[in-house]
């Protein structure tokens, strides 16, 4: 049994990718395979499982030697179980910049290519014959997907070709875009079950800035005051699962996906001078407001600087 996951703190395309290739391996190759989650799906993630009735796929934590594992929306190895090296990595499909670390015994198959969305790479990878024999849930996790990582066609990581995909997607399922991304954002939106280290983890990314190791997360919402009003709780947490996760610092972005801009909360110096080096910013109190930062892959990462 082929194994198809993604990165850790799973999103919407790290949850629906693995779902849409384990059935294009299971159904159209004929190979068996199995989707699984290297944790929780983050709210809006669960939201697509259940709006379209799929079965969460079963968490695990590490592979084994000789596991054939196909990897997806992720390229970078502090993403993956810790002995992803021993196992057999037969392929990776991914929209990332490539971080380099994983090794493999034969040459496999790798796709990586500049779309917003991993599950705009598997629509084409598929093909229009073999996805016109998709069920819908397959078809509406390639549309949910691209429709989160574009935030609805916001983001700067958004192509004609992510745009045409997802309303080509949207005219089979049915679905207006407008509303049933706002059904989406809604339960993205939705936070309130959460503690303030399940939110710094929620959608998070390891980055190393000038010898520190920093967890980078981001919080889309449409919602961001809701947030906002747990912000110093959130600060006094940051500690804590800086140091649980083998961190320096936490960076926390709350994304306002309707106003199209970030809030960073500002807990110390180091992150107020990553603020005013990465992005020009004044910061005057413990958070700035960043016009136009909505993507951590294209605004945020690439932009950081001490």
């Amino acid at each position: 049994m082929i194994k198809v996951f993604g990165h850790k703190a799973p999103d919407t395309d790290s949850t629906g990718s693995p779902i849409i290739w384990a059935w294009y391996l299971s159904e159209i190759r004929k190979t068996p395979a199995k989707a699984l989650l290297q944790g929780e799906p983050n709210t809006e993630a669960a939201w697509l499982l259940s709006r379209w009735n799929i079965e969460k796929p079963e968490l695990f934590s590490d592979v084994a030697a000789g596991d054939q594992c196909v990897i997806v929306d992720t390229n970078n190895p502090a993403e993956l179980p810790a002995s992803i090296n021993e196992a057999e990595v037969i392929e990776i499909i991914d929209h990332h910049l490539l971080a380099g670390g994983i090794k493999t015994r034969l040459p496999i198959n790798i796709t990586i290519r500049p779309l917003a969305c991993t599950a705009t790479i598997m629509h084409d990878l598929i093909g229009e014959e073999d996805l016109a024999r998709a069920p819908k849930e397959i078809k509406a996790a390639m549309l949910t997907c691209i429709l989160s990582d574009t935030l609805e066609f916001r983001s700067p990581t958004t192509t004609p070709h992510d745009r045409f995909v997802a309303e080509k997607l949207a005219k089979e399922l049915g679905l207006s875009i407008p509303a049933y991304a706002a059904e989406m954002f809604a339960a993205k939106s939705d936070v309130s079950a959460f503690s303030e280290a399940e939110l710094l983890r929620m959608d998070s990314k390891e980055y190393e800035l000038g010898g520190k190791q920093l967890r980078v997360s981001v919080l889309e919402t449409t919602s961001p005051q809701t947030v906002l009003d747990r912000k110093a709780a959130l600060i006094a947490a940051m500690p804590g699962v800086a140091k649980e996760d083998g961190a320096d610092e936490v960076l926390l972005f709350v994304v306002d996906i309707l106003r199209e801009e970030a809030t960073l909360l500002v807990p110390n110096d180091f992150v107020k001078t990553v603020a005013e080096k990465s992005f020009g910013a004044n910061v005057s109190g413990d958070s700035v407001i960043l016009p136009g930062i909505m993507s951590r892959k294209k605004q945020i990462i690439p932009a950081l600087a001490v």
